[in-house]
């Protein structure tokens, strides 16, 4: 129950910041401070290449030869003519395959709104692709990742409840675009991110029982979005205390419980005490 209840004020606390979550989520710009070793290290390989890729186009535009291009940027004659083709757009390394001759078409039924991979992999088999469904499908999955790990500014925001379960779920087992957006979200509001870890050091403390932690997280979380979940653990400190130090649990009450409720759900809620007491040691 205590964290069930932590949980609910963590959701109230994500629904009253929806207003500056869906502003977040319209913003087309990311500050890559706000993003972990990890994930900013790829999206500054992904701007790295992005400049490589505009350098490569223009010069091919110009005129400039290949083999002057290789040189200059010291990429392969292989990597640079796939540029020039714009086939190398995808955040997602690309490999070699029996789908390159193929990009430009695959691109022109991308764009026409077509990102079903069974139907991509149709429309090229009826031009004269010899190739597998799977290796379509996969091209499909590396382009609908890429378009999610760049922030564009959709406009829309998922709702609350999705956002408070990937705050507390923890960035790396995100993916790549959730991950982005909770960062953005914790950068954009910075009191939802305080509740967030105040939230963890809660569940932490349950978990293992961490008696000596509580009255010092009381009084952070009495001036945080959780003030009201605080409040309520204060008036009944007695009893949360006894939860943390003493080793008994009444699971195995509010299983029963539960068990019990089940039974008489089953028979619309007319059984009397007899026929319940029976059914229930029936069951067992």
């Amino acid at each position: 129950h205590l964290l069930q209840n932590a949980s609910d004020a963590f959701l109230a606390a994500v629904r009253r910041a929806m207003p500056v979550i869906r502003r977040t989520a319209c913003s087309a710009e990311l500050d890559p401070g706000i993003l972990t070793a990890a994930e900013r290290l790829q999206f500054e390989g992904f701007q790295r290449r992005q400049k490589t890729n505009m350098l490569i186009q223009r010069m091919g535009a110009e005129g400039v030869p290949i083999k002057r291009i290789v040189r200059v940027t010291g990429l392969s004659r292989g990597l640079v003519r796939r540029v020039l083709r714009g086939e190398r757009e995808d955040v997602f390394r690309l490999r070699q395959s029996s789908l390159t001759p193929w990009f430009p078409l695959l691109e022109q039924h991308w764009q026409d709104g077509c990102r079903n991979g069974a139907e991509l992999w149709r429309r090229l088999r009826a031009n004269g692709f010899q190739g597998s469904l799977r290796v379509v499908g996969e091209w499909a999955t590396r382009q609908r990742r890429a378009e999610a790990a760049i922030p564009h500014g959709s406009g829309k925001s998922p709702p609350s409840r999705k956002i408070a379960r990937m705050m507390t779920s923890g960035r790396h087992h995100l993916s790549k675009a959730d991950s982005i957006f909770v960062a953005q979200i914790e950068h954009a509001l910075p009191q939802l991110a305080q509740d967030r870890r105040l939230l963890d050091a809660f569940t932490s403390m349950i978990r293992n029982g961490e008696e000596s932690g509580l009255a010092a997280w009381l009084d952070q979380a009495k001036a945080s979005g959780l003030a009201a979940f605080a409040r309520g653990l204060s008036a009944d400190l007695d009893a949360v205390a006894a939860a943390l130090r003493e080793p008994w649990s009444n699971g195995q009450t509010e299983g029963q419980i539960n068990r019990l409720k089940m039974l008489k759900r089953q028979m619309y809620g007319a059984a009397g005490i007899d026929l319940l007491l029976a059914r229930l040691q029936h069951s067992a």
